[in-house]
């Protein structure tokens, strides 16, 4: 089958329409129309190649919602006319103990939305930026909300997961002390998910602009990390840290405001490392600093369910998929709140 798609040819190349093949849907395969894909910054990394690796053609997206168009004959977990999702990876082993444990996203041989590899042409996976996609059952997850907030979950499918992760593998909740540092498509995610799960929730941002912004997300304080005063006064007062920055920064300033036994964990990807931090502010108060990514299927399908319980979504700009290079400029630049997401309608028209 083939359809319509947004991708590269190289990494100093910018995205343009392409015509891709999918394969049929074998006997656990589920075909999906696509209805939305979100943006995430990783696709930026990887289309453009700052991060190893990258195989072209390239056709990012893993913030995948649609509607089930086909089955293959042995499909039990969902039917034709479903709404669902697809995340960050559509392939595992299957049998190591990480998959085993439902953390297939931990698998040496987890299969990546995109560039993963695969035996369909052209021998790399291609992902959401398209009309339609191909995956098996069990990477399909469900979708509760409302079709008329589709859009907005699509970004749950990475942001959400991403927060939602170390939420829960820390035990964020009530009596428990959470900052999120960073209020962007991650960061606001983070507010959401940690302030439903009754954690007292202290924003961390570079800019006075955001306060309010930050607030009406869900936080109950907000610190703007650029003020000395601001940053001593909640020394040592957090649990738990979940950092979404994707740019190398001061991990001190941070883990100098952990309990003892507090855990920073790191979910923000920058291309280039961190400066290394300060032992001492580890081991003195034995905090940790840990690193967390997306989740595995039953985690995901656990945190959509949360969100449709809960009424939670992402904050999103809808976009054509013909605005692709420009919303990556602004993604860099950090004009979006917090989300771009593509219409799919618009592939080819």
């Amino acid at each position: 089958m083939t359809v319509h798609a947004y991708g590269a040819h190289a990494g100093d190349q910018p995205l343009e329409l392409l015509s891709i093949t999918r394969r049929d849907p074998g006997a656990h395969d589920v075909q999906i129309d696509i209805a939305f894909c979100g943006v995430c910054h990783s696709d930026l990394h990887q289309v453009r190649g700052e991060w190893a690796g990258t195989l072209y053609p390239c056709v990012p997206g893993h913030e995948i919602v649609g509607r089930v168009s086909a089955v293959g004959a042995h499909v039990t977990r969902h039917q034709v006319g479903d709404l669902v999702g697809v995340g960050c990876m559509v392939d595992s082993c299957r049998h190591c103990a990480d998959c085993e444990a439902g953390l297939e996203n931990y698998c040496d041989g987890m299969v990546g939305t995109y560039n993963g590899p695969t035996p369909d042409a052209p021998g790399h996976t291609l992902g959401g930026y398209s009309q339609s996609i191909v995956v098996h059952e069990r990477f399909v997850l469900r979708v509760g909300h409302d079709a008329s907030q589709l859009a907005a979950v699509a970004p749950l499918l990475c942001a959400g997961i991403t927060t939602w992760s170390p939420l829960r593998h820390w035990n964020a909740g009530p009596g428990k002390r959470v900052g999120i540092v960073g209020i962007g498509g991650l960061g606001h995610m983070g507010i959401k998910l940690a302030r439903a799960l009754g954690a007292h929730v202290v924003a961390f941002t570079t800019s006075e602009s955001k306060r309010a912004d930050a607030e009406a997300l869900g936080a109950h304080e907000v610190v703007v990390s650029r003020d000395p005063s601001a940053m001593a006064a909640q020394a040592q007062s957090l649990d738990l840290i979940v950092n979404t920055v994707a740019a190398p920064h001061d991990l001190d300033a941070y883990l100098t405001l952990l309990k003892r036994d507090g855990t920073m964990v790191l979910v923000g990807a920058p291309s280039t490392p961190h400066p290394s931090p300060q032992v001492f502010n580890l081991i003195m108060k034995r905090r940790a600093l840990a690193g967390s990514m997306i989740g595995g299927i039953p985690e995901t399908q656990e945190m959509l369910d949360f969100c449709a319980e809960h009424g939670i979504v992402a904050d999103i700009e809808l976009i054509r998929a013909d605005e692709i290079n420009a919303a990556y400029e602004r993604m860099l630049a950090g004009e979006v709140k917090y989300r771009f997401v593509i219409d799919s309608a618009t592939l080819g028209a």
